[in-house]
């Protein structure tokens, strides 16, 4: 009987709570707890990478869902329909018709019957004298090319130039300076005529009329890079100009007329003009420079709205020399994708990070992979030098690289024309 009331007493002992003011006890009968380690602040944690098959990215304009496209080429229809529809009463007699859609299913049948056969016909006869292809297909002897080198102060709207002559995004534009780090090259093709634009990076003079001396190297390669082009712009804010003039500017635009040159042609453009007001100020900017040897034209352009483009377009179409083109007209090889993928990233990461912070990221490609389905897969690395620097970059839980990311992902999926699989990881160097 003792040892039954003792077992009833330790079963009261372990049931009853623990006074609030509880605080030792001989015998440990309190829960036990144990200590949870800190979690480690690991500077690859999943925040700071960007993985676009973990977002649903939005669906380009027209491209999804795409409309079905025939089996059949167009040149075969064509010659289908002039079999089945060439007499112009039975072509106005079907769209007239507004009871087309009630037809039987056996008039329907008949119709898709006499189509196909019509188009097995087309296609088994023989090919047109000339084809739209075959236009296209210049023989390397006829064709022609020009080497264009754009030059100017920093932020004159150079890169956005070159995006507007060559139809497509190949160079980051934003409204920091400086936004170009390294030349750029952007490809356009009309007819028998290829002309090479070479965006470089923002050039300036000190007041004295000498290159700075703090330039880094890219910048000293670009003025080493002037007399390799066959025509050379030089670009400047008009609007800039007439509103906060910069004596750097000036004599930019002066030492490069200051004489002719016979292997080159040089042309200045007045940039921006949709920004100036009082077009007669326009006038006024042309007669301070009017004088220069150097430059053999004048241009006045909006790089950004296409203002007076094709004046200029159609002059270094005139100054093309006979010469096989360097590059593909019909698809872009893959080192330009490439430096158009680190260019969308960087206009992104531009436009999203500020004050020196974007300057001072190292930017890499890491890894470039066309898939099986057609699609790429590119990964890019965001190097800082600080800690302090990485969390700006990355953001709440990942917030600002998510940003960027969509945004860049989404752009060159329309560039491309294709499912790109973007991946971007910030980390410390």
């Amino acid at each position: 009987m003792k040892s039954l009331r003792a077992l009833r007493i330790l079963a009261a002992l372990h049931t009853r709570p623990c006074p609030s003011n509880f605080t030792s006890s001989p015998v440990s009968l309190l829960r036990p707890f144990s200590a949870q380690p800190e979690e480690d602040s690991d500077p690859n944690d999943s925040d700071s990478v960007f993985n676009s098959s973990h977002y649903v990215l939005p669906t380009p304009a027209g491209d999804h869902p795409a409309p079905r496209q025939p089996t059949w080429s167009k040149q075969h229809r064509r010659r289908a329909d002039e079999v089945l529809f060439g007499d112009k009463k039975a072509v106005r007699v079907l769209e007239d018709d507004e009871d087309k859609e009630d037809l039987e299913e056996d008039e329907e049948e008949e119709k898709r019957r006499v189509l196909a056969k019509a188009l097995l016909q087309a296609a088994l006869a023989a090919p047109d004298d000339e084809d739209d292809d075959e236009e296209t297909a210049v023989r390397e002897e006829d064709q022609k090319s020009l080497a264009v080198g754009i030059i100017g102060a920093p932020n004159a709207g150079k890169s956005a130039l070159t995006n507007f002559m060559v139809g497509t995004k190949v160079s980051a534009v934003s409204r920091k300076t400086n936004t170009t780090v390294h030349e750029v090259l952007g490809v356009m093709t009309k007819k028998d005529t290829q002309i090479c634009f070479f965006d470089t990076p923002g050039l300036m003079l000190t007041c004295g009329g000498f290159p700075h001396k703090d330039l880094k190297a890219r910048v000293e390669s670009a003025w080493s890079a002037v007399k390799l082009y066959d025509v050379l712009i030089v670009l400047f804010d008009v609007h800039r100009h007439l509103t906060r003039p910069d004596m750097r500017v000036t004599k930019l635009i002066e030492r490069m007329g200051a004489q002719a040159h016979p292997g080159q042609k040089r042309v200045l453009c007045m940039n921006k003009i949709d920004l100036v007001e009082k077009k007669k100020d326009l006038l006024q900017v042309a007669n301070q420079f009017k004088d220069l040897p150097g430059y053999d034209r004048y241009f006045m352009i909006s790089g950004l709205k296409g203002s007076g483009v094709k004046d200029l377009s159609q002059y270094l179409m005139e100054q093309a020399v006979q010469r096989p083109w360097d590059e593909d007209p019909t698809e872009m090889s893959e080192e330009v994708m490439k430096n158009i993928s680190l260019e969308v990233v960087r206009e992104k990461l531009l436009n999203y990070i500020h004050q020196e912070i974007p300057y001072e990221i190292e930017h890499r490609l890491m890894g470039w992979k066309e898939l099986r389905d057609g699609s790429l897969r590119i990964e890019q690395h965001l190097i800082t030098h600080k800690q302090s620097q990485r969390k700006i970059l990355v953001g709440k839980k990942g917030s600002k690289i998510g940003t960027i990311g969509i945004e860049a992902n989404e752009e060159l999926r329309s560039i491309f024309k294709r499912d790109v699989h973007l991946i971007l990881q910030v980390r410390v160097k």
